[in-house]
C-alpha cells in the first residue's frame, strides 16, 4: 500500500542525493581563469596521478580528461551547470592537473554536438 508517508519518504531521498552546485564550487562562482570556453579541449596531466586526493568532482574530472575533453562535455557528464564546471575545471588547470587548449576552428558538426550537450543540461 503506498500512501503519503512513502512518497515523502521517497522526495526525503531524493533531496539527500542532490548537492547544490554552490557546495561543490565552494560558493565561487567565477572560474578562476576566465578564458575557458564550451569547446575549449582540456586534458589530464600525467603528473595529476601522483598528486595529492582531490575531491570527487575533481577526480571524475581528472578520470574523465584522460582523453582530449570539452567544458561542455565535462558539464554533461558531471550533471552540474556550464558555470560550475568551469570553475572546477579551472580549479584543476591552476592547480596543473589538467591542460587546456583552444581549437583553432571547429567543424560544424562539432559545434552542433556541443549545442546539443548544453541543450541537454
Amino acid at each position: 500500500m503506498s500512501g503519503p508517508s512513502q512518497a515523502s519518504d521517497a522526495e526525503d531521498a531524493a533531496d539527500t542525493q542532490f548537492v547544490r552546485p554552490f557546495i561543490i564550487t565552494g560558493g565561487r562562482a567565477l572560474p578562476a581563469q576566465s578564458d575557458l570556453r564550451l569547446e575549449t579541449l582540456v586534458v589530464a596531466l600525467d603528473a595529476a596521478e601522483g598528486a595529492a586526493p582531490l575531491a570527487l568532482e575533481h577526480q571524475r574530472i581528472v578520470a574523465l580528461c584522460q582523453e582530449p575533453t570539452t567544458v561542455a562535455q565535462l558539464a554533461q557528464a558531471l550533471g552540474v551547470p556550464l558555470g560550475v564546471a568551469k570553475v572546477l575545471v579551472a580549479d584543476l588547470v591552476v592547480d596543473g592537473r589538467l591542460s587546456c587548449s583552444q581549437p583553432a576552428e571547429l567543424p560544424l558538426h562539432t559545434l552542433e554536438r556541443i549545442r546539443d550537450h548544453v541543450r541537454a543540461l
